[in-house]
């Protein structure tokens, strides 16, 4: 285990806010970083390492990183709410426990800031959150985990729970919108308006199951369930805790025997397809955290820690002195200028990377869940 502590440091101390090693979107597209989802999941990583270790380094990085771009009166660098891109309130997660732990008033505005987004997103006739402006009357399962955990957190400790029933609904919605009843997984994306090429004109779904849609989605329940004080909502709490039951069981049964999951979770053998590390990581993350939380059976803890050291065993390798976590799929989405639609080929297609937050975050998480097993 000490290797991974070693692998995180060598990341946080070649990473700075302006130029973050683990965002290789940007450091591809030449740019510098602003408020974005990738670095939130990292710095949320960070802060989930130093609440196991109680290492002040950890905190002191995500402090700084964080202080970076948020300015005295809460507003934040990079960060623009007339957007409506749910993918930016994820990083707003890392600001409630910053203000815990750091008291900086500046964090809770910028709190504010950031759930002024969430009471004006716009929403499909069903009342979900749109994706984003640009991709209207879309649900994408990626959303709910960028957007939900945040609202929940929000309302629990400062809104005295006043849209605890919009927050299930828009669960209860998906299940009913977007899962396959025979496999009990659920498509990646859903169009309300059906008029994206990539949807099918009658039920509105994109054509596949990928991994780490699933992945997503699986957080954004446990999550929110996490920052859920069901009183009052008990039978509301109880059936979205069967959802997230009922997905993990659906998961398990394609399990690879390395213990990961493929790209198109239910293609595993398929020409091109493959194991993929960030996926895999949330996966074993979310059997990991649900078992601790008696959310699920106790032995799908092993099936969490069979995930993980396949992840170790495929990808985590060391390279010109370096270590290094490979198998990780840059991006996946749908529409857009790239006319991305959803096929096998489709998904198959998208650059395969090492060292990237949407991995690395994930494959943190997943070894705080282990660390606190062994605690």
């Amino acid at each position: 285990m000490d290797i991974i502590v070693k692998y995180i440091d060598e990341l946080l101390d070649k990473s700075t806010p302006e130029r973050p090693m683990w965002n290789i979107e940007k450091i591809k597209a030449g740019k510098k970083s602003d408020w974005n989802y990738i670095d939130g999941c990292m710095i949320k990583a960070v802060l989930e390492m130093y609440a196991i270790t109680k290492n002040d380094k950890y905190l002191k990085f995500a402090d700084e990183f964080i202080d970076f771009r948020v300015k005295e009166d809460g507003t934040i660098d990079g960060y623009h709410v007339e957007k409506y891109n749910i993918d930016d309130v994820n990083a707003g997660k890392t600001l409630f426990e910053l203000y815990d732990l750091t008291g900086k008033e500046k964090y809770r505005k910028a709190i504010d800031l950031v759930y002024s987004q969430v009471e004006k997103q716009p929403r499909t006739k069903e009342g979900n959150f749109w994706h984003k402006l640009i991709y209207p009357n879309q649900v994408w399962l990626d959303g709910l985990y960028m957007g939900q955990p945040f609202y929940m957190e929000y309302e629990t400790r400062f809104n005295n729970k006043k849209n605890y029933k919009d927050i299930f609904n828009q669960f209860f919605n998906v299940y009913e919108l977007l899962r396959d009843k025979e496999t009990g997984l659920y498509y990646h994306a859903y169009d309300s308006s059906r008029e994206m090429f990539w949807c099918d004109k009658e039920t509105g779904l994109s054509k596949n199951f990928w991994l780490r849609a699933l992945g997503w989605y699986s957080m954004a329940l446990l999550d929110t369930l996490d920052k859920c004080d069901p009183a009052g909502y008990e039978e509301e709490y109880e059936k979205l805790k069967g959802i997230f039951n009922e997905l993990m069981t659906s998961m398990l049964k394609f399990q690879d025997e390395s213990g990961m999951w493929y790209q198109v979770v239910n293609m595993g053998g398929r020409e091109k397809n493959y194991l993929e590390t960030s996926g895999s990581s949330i996966m074993a993350y979310a059997l990991l955290k649900g078992v601790r939380l008696g959310f699920l059976p106790a032995e799908y803890a092993e099936s969490g820690k069979k995930a993980f050291d396949g992840i170790c065993k495929r990808y985590l390798h060391e390279k010109d002195g370096s270590l290094s976590l490979g198998g990780i799929c840059l991006v996946a989405g749908l529409g857009g200028k790239e006319m991305r639609d959803g096929t096998y080929e489709y998904y198959m297609s998208e650059p395969i990377v090492e060292d990237d937050a949407k991995g690395v975050g994930p494959f943190l998480l997943a070894y705080t869940e282990l660390l606190r097993t062994q605690k």
